[in-house]
């Protein structure tokens, strides 16, 4: 997972207006891009063999949202979402409000080196896997790992929003075993982020979690009120 730091003001028209960003100083606002392997992948209660094996990518922005009971939730908002198999963004749309696109994906791992990338999508990156002496990425508003760790997760709460109807959707994960470990990125390239036309992207830190056994509570719906 690489998080990314913008001046607050850039990623306030990105979010809907029920949710407010989650900021470090009041200034730095982040969106994090989530690349992940899964293993047996299913919907919950049903039997391991029928799960399948996908590669994902996911877009977010750290946010907060107060629910109707006043209890502040920190999570994420959904940017994009993409997956190397069709299965996936039929399925992935079927039972989320992801908006899953099909992508490609390409792993290279070395003993000490990761590279992952897309044609389709214009992004890769390029990763120095060895866990020691690893700095922060340079130019990171996070005085220390402590601090960035802060914005590593797990953030339980996903959101989405219909604007029309002024429903937010809250998914909820439950995360077991969740040891982010920092990674040094030798390189990066999102054209997604480009896109967005943001100004500078600016590396803010960057970590890697292996074995994370992982499931979704059902979903609630809120009416939200201004």
């Amino acid at each position: 997972m690489l998080t990314f730091a913008f001046p607050k003001e850039k990623l306030q028209t990105l979010i809907p207006e029920c949710l407010e960003l989650d900021t470090l100083k009041d200034t730095w606002a982040f969106i994090a891009v989530a690349m992940v392997n899964t293993k047996k992948l299913r919907p919950k209660g049903f039997p391991a063999f029928i799960g399948r094996d996908f590669s994902l990518v996911g877009y977010r922005i750290f946010v907060r949202y107060t629910n109707t009971k006043g209890k502040r939730l920190r999570g994420l908002y959904i940017l994009k979402s993409e997956t190397d198999k069709k299965m996936m963004e039929l399925m992935g749309n079927l039972f989320t409000h992801y908006s899953y696109t099909t992508t490609d994906f390409t792993y290279k791992q070395e003993t000490e080196h990761l590279s992952i990338s897309s044609l389709q999508s214009d992004f890769y990156v390029d990763l120095n896997t060895r866990n020691e002496d690893i700095q922060l990425p340079e130019g990171s508003p996070f005085k220390d790992w402590k601090e960035a760790r802060r914005f590593a997760g797990p953030l339980p709460f996903t959101f989405t929003y219909k604007k029309d109807t002024k429903e937010v959707f809250i998914i909820e994960g439950v995360r077991e075993d969740w040891i982010p470990n920092a990674i040094e990125v030798k390189q990066f390239h999102f054209s997604f982020l480009d896109a967005l036309q943001l100004g500078p992207v600016l590396l803010a830190n960057a970590f890697i979690i292996r074995k994370i056994p992982y499931y979704w509570k059902k979903g609630k719906i809120e009416q939200w009120k201004a």
